[in-house]
């Protein structure tokens, strides 16, 4: 069973990979060693409830992901943007006053940093609003907490919205990650929603791949070796090609080349099931406070109804780093301080501890990395750009033309 090209991995960036090879009429074989799609992005349906693999939101400003999905087919619903956070034994709300004018007052005398804050990040968004997104991700030697003090943001908005904002999609509170990486994504949600699909963040890998022909994807196939133009199966099955592709996780790739592993950023997300949803908006719940393992909640069903099953609502709550022995107990503590005896009847649907969630990028990164890490084996994936689904597409994209150019078809600029 041979083909042009071999994909080892069938996550999005190997399957937006497998995609744009299509287009060049070159024919794949997509091996994936679990017997699911999408890698990260995966969905499990338990219960009626749907658990997305960790807390994820599609950024519909994301360029890639606007050229190759369809969003009303996903049917996507919105959160409300900005955030309720937790401070002083409150809750304050933050709001995006230019995507929600009425609430332009409420934001300006909110507690969540002072005036001077709120007029930075107006001028922030004006700033990196203009231009080429992709001169955001060019090398950059700052942190991005260097970067907010840099820009002269109040220690108070620093701790209680930018590091539980971003400390939650950079999985780490120290907020280390390079700048040009929260000057993205801050562009992203500046221009765009955060929404999830009504089938749960899984329907997209899902879509994706229904675009492929038909025994392209094949699952339950790990690979034991890579060697010159073939690649052997665990089963002791052989596959030749003209080219591979490694769309493996990081660490999974740095073994294959013969690289030491670097893990990845790790987060426990624990879901449960409330009868009445602790919050009605729908909107993200930050923890401004220094204390308590939470970093964030949302109720995924206050924004995608399909969610959960009627007369329920879903819980979802974010833990950065990986499970204790006294986790949930913690966990469940400080909601009762936030929500009350309630707290008491929410079940816990499930756990996950997801150990290499987020690859740890460099201080410098390029959009424009060569995937060619030997004369015919190539890799992608959103390490090897910016660490989001936007770059796992990108990767995808831009390593299957580097691998068509290679088996001598043109590609047009």
């Amino acid at each position: 069973m041979n083909s042009d090209v071999i994909i080892i991995g069938a996550g999005i960036s190997g399957l937006c990979c497998a995609r744009q090879l299509e287009t060049f009429g070159l024919t794949c074989h997509v091996l994936e060693s679990s017997q699911f799609i999408g890698g990260r992005v995966r969905t499990d349906p338990v219960d009626g409830f749907l658990l997305d693999h960790g807390f994820q939101v599609l950024l519909t400003a994301y360029p890639e992901a606007r050229r190759i999905l369809n969003y009303k087919t996903l049917q996507l619903n919105n959160f409300t943007p900005g955030a309720l956070i937790r401070s002083s034994d409150n809750f304050y709300s933050l709001y995006d006053p230019f995507r929600s004018p009425s609430k332009l007052l409420h934001t300006l005398f909110s507690p969540i940093g002072n005036f001077r804050d709120k007029v930075k990040i107006a001028q922030l968004k004006h700033r990196l609003g203009r231009g080429n997104f992709e001169r955001l991700l060019k090398p950059s030697k700052l942190s991005t907490m260097e970067a907010l003090k840099q820009i002269g943001f109040s220690d108070k908005i620093i701790k209680e919205f930018f590091r539980p904002f971003f400390g939650g999609i950079f999985l780490e509170d120290k907020l280390s990650t390079p700048s040009g990486m929260f000057e993205f994504i801050f562009r992203m949600f500046s221009e765009g929603a955060a929404a999830l699909p009504s089938q749960g963040m899984g329907a997209i890998p899902e879509q994706i791949a229904s675009k492929l022909p038909s025994g392209w994807i094949q699952t339950e196939r790990p690979v034991h070796s890579i060697s010159n133009n073939s690649v052997q199966l665990t089963s002791g099955e052989v596959l030749r090609a003209k080219a591979v592709v490694l769309a493996t996780p990081s660490q999974i790739t740095e073994k294959f080349l013969g690289l030491v592993p670097k893990n990845g950023r790790c987060v426990t997300c624990l879901y449960y099931h409330a009868t009445i949803p602790p919050i009605t908006e729908p909107i993200l719940v930050l923890n401004g406070e220094n204390y308590g393992p939470i970093n964030n909640l949302c109720v995924p069903s206050q924004i995608n109804s399909k969610y959960a099953p009627p007369n329920a609502a879903l819980v979802s709550v974010t833990v950065l780093g990986g499970m204790t022995n006294d986790l949930e107990q913690q966990v469940r503590s400080q909601l009762k301080s936030w929500f009350g005896e309630q707290v008491g009847s929410w079940a816990l649907i499930k756990t996950y501890e997801i150990k290499n969630a987020l690859p740890i990028i460099p201080s410098l990164f390029d959009l424009k990395n060569k995937p060619q890490a030997t004369d015919n084996l190539f890799v992608c994936g959103d390490y090897r750009s910016s660490p989001s689904m936007q770059g796992a597409m990108v990767s995808g994209h831009q390593t299957a033309n580097a691998v068509a150019s290679f088996l001598g078809h043109h590609i047009s600029k």
